[in-house]
């Protein structure tokens, strides 16, 4: 269950935190003020694609953080993902920045977005307001299907299938043409081969040889600048060490002549003190320096070699790796028409796999299709719909990665009248309630505590509206649902209801702000929704009426 939100510099919402509870919850407000860039903003958490584009005008990143409560599945991904979880709590955090840059976090711990997405999938379900739409296109409806049949992974499996059958298959079909003319190049592949091989080139290594030759011939240059200063300063015939003491000494024995040498003899010895001191700190930092001279002759033959064989092969060195698992792979592709019958057998042996996947996905959409159509149909008795039914047609179509067969939705809007597909006889009012009459259903199949349904009541009104805030309040009942509507019916039915607002910020930019109504707002704003700008008396007591429901 979704229990916080956190939303900074998002479109046009600067700074927001919300807090949610279980049941139905609404979410309204005038045309543009943002109700569903709230969504938007939840999905960035969730793991959604996003630009710069999204980020507030004038700022330098967004940011969206959702916290949910989650249950035993959701714990057991955390702990196979090895991501650290106190209790049932687990926050989920998004950021993108003016280039574009993308950050995810799963409690503080950095993730990828494919990571973000797969949880989120097990928190969420978004049901948009142009779901609709989608409806008319038959891959869509396929997709409906299967996820109301729940064979999503079945569906994946017949996918990874039918790649590996295509890509056998393209494999025997290129090496069936492969002809006797490859001979030359079969020779000239073998020798460039043989040059690389044993050379072993990896992608990337003349850089890095290139690099560290480059760090250790400066190394080396210090090792030997350190030895020359040792050597002046105490090693050498004329070194300045014994030359200190030399003069030192015969100071000290003037001094006892002339006092007044003392001083110069004293400083001398202090001279001597600190230049043996720096003696001792080169020879330290020589004895404990990283310059490693074997290293830096082992970097120059590597260089000298890859030259080599880089002006043999007529390439740059930097692209000897390229051009050893190019060869590798085309040197691959002819001698494989040495071996069609394996191939074959490898083309056949995926035709097999991709056979089965897709004949037990087919047996499971049949039965799906069945429960499918009976639960729309019923649906769509109280969608003003009475005596319209529902069904899911298959029919057979060439093998593919979505497999065996297409799905067409049917429609008989009326009693006595025969199904026919949607796309030809559905209006936009009936388009949208069977679109509504899906969702509601694919809610309550799914596994998922939380629901959000994004206008999914556009293109309905006055009864019909009743009906589905009184099915949104009974799913309510058995999960979290959040709504955002336009329709003061839908709104009325709602355990708690937000006001989303747009207003001026102190910048002059538009920015979104979002509160919780009590039940005078709520009077006040299902006015609003029933009458415009103008709120009167009589709008007022349809509201109340509405709540009194």
């Amino acid at each position: 269950m979704l229990l916080t939100l956190s939303v900074r510099d998002f479109v046009v919402v600067q700074a927001l935190d919300l807090d949610f509870g279980p049941g139905f919850t609404v979410l309204t407000g005038e045309t543009g003020a943002g109700k569903s860039i709230l969504i938007d903003a939840l999905q960035l958490a969730l793991g959604e694609r996003a630009d710069p584009g999204v980020i507030r005008e004038g700022a330098q990143r967004a940011e969206a953080a959702a916290e949910f409560r989650i249950d035993a599945r959701a714990t057991n991904w955390l702990a196979a993902a090895e991501l650290e979880c106190e209790g049932d709590v687990v926050l989920l955090r998004r950021t993108v920045d003016t280039a574009g840059r993308s950050r995810a976090f799963i409690n503080g711990s950095p993730v990828t977005l494919a990571q973000l997405r797969e949880l989120g999938e097990a928190l969420v379900d978004i049901h948009g307001q142009h779901a609709h739409q989608s409806l008319l296109r038959a891959s869509a409806q396929l997709q409906l299907l299967d996820e109301h049949g729940r064979h999503q992974q079945s569906a994946r499996t017949v996918d990874a299938a039918f790649s590996a059958l295509r890509g056998a298959r393209q494999a025997r079909q290129e090496a069936e043409a492969a002809s006797a003319s490859e001979t030359n190049e079969r020779e000239g592949l073998f020798w460039t081969m043989q040059e690389l091989t044993d050379l072993d080139p990896q992608v990337g290594e003349w850089e890095r040889v290139s690099s560290e030759h480059k760090r250790l011939s400066h190394a080396a240059g210090l090792l030997e600048g350190v030895r020359s200063a040792i050597d002046t300063l105490a090693e050498a015939e004329l070194a300045a060490l014994p030359q200190i003491d030399a003069a030192g000494g015969r100071l000290r024995q003037l001094a006892s002549f002339d006092a007044r040498l003392q001083p110069v003899a004293d400083i001398l010895e202090s001279a001597r003190n600190e230049v043996d001191e720096a003696v001792r700190q080169l020879g330290h930092y020589l004895g404990h320096a990283d310059l490693d001279e074997a290293r830096l002759a082992k970097a120059e033959t590597r260089m000298t070699a890859m030259h080599a064989a880089a002006r043999k092969l007529r390439c740059a060195p930097e692209a000897l790796a390229q051009l050893l698992a190019a060869t590798q792979t085309r040197l691959q592709a002819i001698t494989a028409a040495a071996d069609l019958d394996g191939l074959r057998r490898t083309e056949a042996l995926a035709a097999e796999r991709f056979a089965q996947a897709a004949r037990e996905l087919s047996t499971a959409r049949a039965q799906a299709a069945q429960n499918m159509g009976r639960e729309v149909t019923r649906a769509m008795q109280d969608l003003s719909m009475a005596g319209g039914r529902f069904a899911v047609a298959l029919a057979a179509s060439e093998p593919s990665a979505s497999g065996l067969e297409r799905a067409e939705f049917q429609v008989a809007a009326h009693s006595g009248v025969a199904l026919r597909p949607l796309a030809k006889v559905a209006s936009g009012g009936e388009l949208s309630r069977i679109s509504l009459a899906i969702s509601v259903i694919a809610a309550t199949a799914t596994p998922v505590a939380t629901l959000i349904f994004d206008e999914v009541d556009a293109g309905i009104g006055g009864a019909v509206a009743d009906t589905v805030g009184r099915r949104l309040k009974q799913l309510g009942q058995m999960r979290q649902v959040l709504c955002v509507t336009h329709l003061p019916q839908v709104a009325a039915h709602g355990d708690r209801h937000l006001l989303v607002a747009k207003q001026q910020g102190p910048d002059e930019r538009p920015i979104s702000s979002i509160a919780p109504l009590d039940r005078a707002g709520r009077v006040e704003e299902l006015a609003r929704m029933l009458g415009g700008q103008e709120i009167t008396d009589i709008t007022r007591k349809h509201a109340r009426e509405l709540l009194a429901g």
